[in-house]
């Protein structure tokens, strides 16, 4: 495989290194420092900015291509770059978000689903979405990432978590490396096409994350306090404002994929092992 990263993120750092050693590795990028730590790590740097030419030979060269890149207020930043035809022949996936479901109320979103979003970001995630799978891309919703440097044992070290209390109220999430190994499979599978649910299997209550990031720390959690949206970001009204629990049983039947963590418990718990192994003096 040679695989082609439209953006290089969280996610596709975490993919990239799963495809070490077996796929040969590009990723653009504006920055000329970020080129040589890619060029470090064996990725090629597609630089953007200098004409087209780059980014075309890349795509000429590649026989997978990974879209993660969100959309501005603009739309999607690659998607008209890119000529309506030229990933004919090439598996090419899109990195989109469960938000697109909205608000479900505590019910299950699947990939049959209408859309409803209600947020402006999320509105743009399904526009951009929309249009990449008309070129024939697959599409891959995320739900909430967490993993190494980010995660609830960051926000609590920080001083940025907050216990907040909303009955009922509950979040699918995943760990960026079960992410990166759905991906991987999916690059392995050409025949399996459309829309991806990636979560973990255990839909939850945000506050009941923290709670365990705060055992695992061995600290107090902050204080419980009552949803009110008038006493936090937009942001974090948004994130509360919508309840759904989401579906992973076609990634599971269709990429025979399962989530390495099922749940937040063993993937903040993989997250504190790794830490304290870093950190251990050397023998």
């Amino acid at each position: 495989m040679r695989v082609l990263f439209l953006g290089f993120g969280y996610v596709a750092d975490a993919t990239a290194r799963q495809l070490a050693g077996s796929a040969s590795l590009a990723a653009t990028t504006r920055d000329s420092s970020k080129a040589k730590a890619l060029e470090a790590h064996g990725i090629t740097p597609v630089r953007l900015g200098n004409g087209a030419g780059a980014l075309e030979q890349a795509i000429g060269d590649c026989t997978h291509i990974l879209v993660s890149a969100p959309p501005g207020e603009a739309g999607d930043p690659f998607a008209p770059l890119i000529g309506a035809n030229t990933l004919e022949n090439r598996w090419c996936g899109y990195l989109s978000t469960t938000g697109v479901y909205g608000d479900r109320q505590g019910g299950w979103a699947f990939e049959w689903d209408t859309p409803a979003p209600s947020q402006p970001r999320s509105v743009r995630r399904l526009e951009a979405e929309t249009g990449w799978q008309a070129r024939g891309a697959r599409i891959f919703r995320l739900s909430g990432i967490y993993g190494p440097q980010s995660s609830a044992l960051d926000a609590l070290r920080e001083g940025r978590a907050r216990r907040i209390v909303k009955p009922g109220h509950v979040f699918s999430r995943i760990h960026v490396e079960d992410i990166a190994s759905a991906l991987v499979l999916a690059m392995k599978r050409p025949e399996a096409a459309g829309i991806f649910n990636l979560t973990d299997d255990l839909p939850s209550s945000q506050s009941a994350v923290v709670e365990e990031a705060a055992r695992l720390l061995n600290i107090a959690p902050p204080p419980e306090e009552a949803f009110d949206p008038e006493t936090m970001s937009a942001m974090l009204a948004g994130f509360y404002g919508e309840c759904r629990r989401v579906s992973n049983a076609r990634a599971k039947q269709v990429l025979g994929w399962r989530p390495r963590y099922p749940s937040f418990r063993e993937g903040l718990a993989a997250i504190s092992a790794g830490e304290k192994a870093s950190t251990a003096p050397a023998p």
